[in-house]
């Protein structure tokens, strides 16, 4: 008989739960570190590239978040593994096209990278069109104020880029809830100097917007960082699940 796909191999298990204990222990003695409870910090499960298997393997696991990067693979992705009777919670990560909005608020229950005002609208949109219930939303934050990458910039004045309006234009939108802030450490930053900075930018949004506690920063090589900043989600691809299969 062929095995199914989407059968979880004996020994894909043992690596996949090796890893996971692995990474749930670091983020235990992070936590205990900064004097913070390990429930505090929610491990997303980064698995672009990984197969939908894997995320089937991680849920029977425990593992309750799934960070994906593109929507050409995470929507079939998401519909295999919920077609296969799992349901887990889905997290857009990666950089985000307008003209991808429509597919990914079908899935999708979190999209942290959002860092523009014109994102923010076509993800409203599409949310009021195609959900029951709020899309929660991080705002994507540049950490360094690099305009030329992603993430909307903490004191800028720009009307579309700039991290006020971008957050008051999330939390303005019927079809949206404004969950919190996301970032990863700039090139060439200590994660350290990074995650302060961030934690002063994620203190100054919840000024405003007190709703706002989410803090998704940190992943496979410097999480302890980020937990001891305050961070409350931390995403870990290959020190979870191994080496990363080539993009295709």
């Amino acid at each position: 008989m062929t095995e199914s796909p989407l059968t979880v191999r004996p020994e894909r298990r043992t690596e996949l739960a090796a890893g996971l204990a692995r990474v749930r222990s670091r983020i235990a003695d992070a936590c205990a570190a900064a004097g913070r409870s390990p429930d505090s910090v929610t491990l997303v499960a980064v698995t672009k590239t990984y197969p939908a298997v894997d995320v089937l393997a991680l849920a029977e696991l425990g593992v309750r978040d799934v960070g994906e990067n593109r929507d050409q693979e995470a929507a079939p992705k998401a519909a295999a593994v919920a077609a296969a009777g799992a349901t887990p919670r889905w997290h857009f990560i990666g950089q985000l096209q307008r003209n991808k909005a429509r597919s990914v608020v079908r899935y999708a229950d979190v999209v942290q990278s959002v860092d523009s005002v014109r994102l923010a609208a076509a993800l409203a949109a599409a949310a009021t069109a195609a959900r029951d219930r709020q899309l929660d939303v991080l705002v994507q934050v540049s950490i360094d104020g690099d305009a030329a990458r992603g993430g909307a910039l903490p004191g800028l004045a720009d009307p579309d880029r700039g991290l006020d309006p971008v957050a008051a234009a999330v939390a303005g939108a019927d079809g949206l809830r404004l969950a919190g802030l996301m970032a990863v450490a700039p090139l060439g930053w200590e994660p350290d100097r990074a995650f302060a900075r961030l934690a002063e930018v994620a203190a100054r949004l919840r000024d405003d917007h007190p709703g706002a506690t989410v803090l998704s920063a940190g992943m496979s090589g410097d999480l302890e960082s980020a937990v001891a900043h305050g961070a409350t989600h931390v995403r870990v691809g290959s020190a979870l699940l191994g080496m990363r299969p080539t993009l295709g």
